[in-house]
């Protein structure tokens, strides 16, 4: 991994931060199917390689991030030569003694390098000093890299929202306790 400062994002990162790229590119997807029969209810989710590489579109406004991360207990950003590449935000607002991991970006060339990973793990430090028990992180179910990442992390799947965001997609959650 390139050597990274992990830092708190000041009001002269933003503009800068809104330029990211916020697409991503999947191979993979989390299908979802519903079974129903009488007394029971399951959902099953099933990985499924795509014929194609898929180039996911962001699931926020990009014009609104700005005025979403003043809202945010934390934005976080990863400086590589004095260059900002990534960002992660964080809410402690959402769920008693829990951080809510609403964004996590990386620009295009520095992916597959750590540095989401060091991103998530300075959002997750944030957290235990102020005293959160679980950190949560959202995304939608065609990121594939992003539920790798999770994984990776010693994230376990939590749970979903249909319709989660604006675009209809489906959120899918997934938790960490910290210890």
């Amino acid at each position: 991994m390139p050597e990274i400062e992990i830092r708190s994002a000041t009001a002269t990162d933003i503009p800068g931060l809104v330029q990211m790229e916020h697409t991503s590119l999947t191979t993979h997807v989390w299908q979802m199917e519903r079974l129903q029969e009488e007394g029971t209810l399951q959902t099953i989710f099933r990985e499924v390689r795509l014929p194609r590489p898929v180039r996911l579109v962001y699931p926020r406004p990009i014009s609104k991030l700005a005025d979403n991360w003043q809202v945010m207990s934390i934005v976080l950003i990863a400086v590589y030569q004095s260059n900002c590449i990534g960002y992660l935000t964080v809410s402690d607002k959402n769920l008693p003694n829990c951080g809510w991991i609403y964004d996590l970006v990386v620009t295009e060339s520095m992916r597959r390098k750590g540095i989401a990973s060091a991103l998530v793990l300075a959002g997750q430090d944030w957290a235990s000093r102020n005293g959160l028990k679980r950190v949560v992180m959202e995304m939608q179910s065609k990121n594939f890299p992003a539920i790798r990442l999770a994984q990776k992390l010693g994230y376990e799947f939590c749970g979903y929202n249909d319709h989660y965001y604006a675009n209809q997609d489906l959120g899918l959650f997934f938790g960490k306790f910290l210890k």
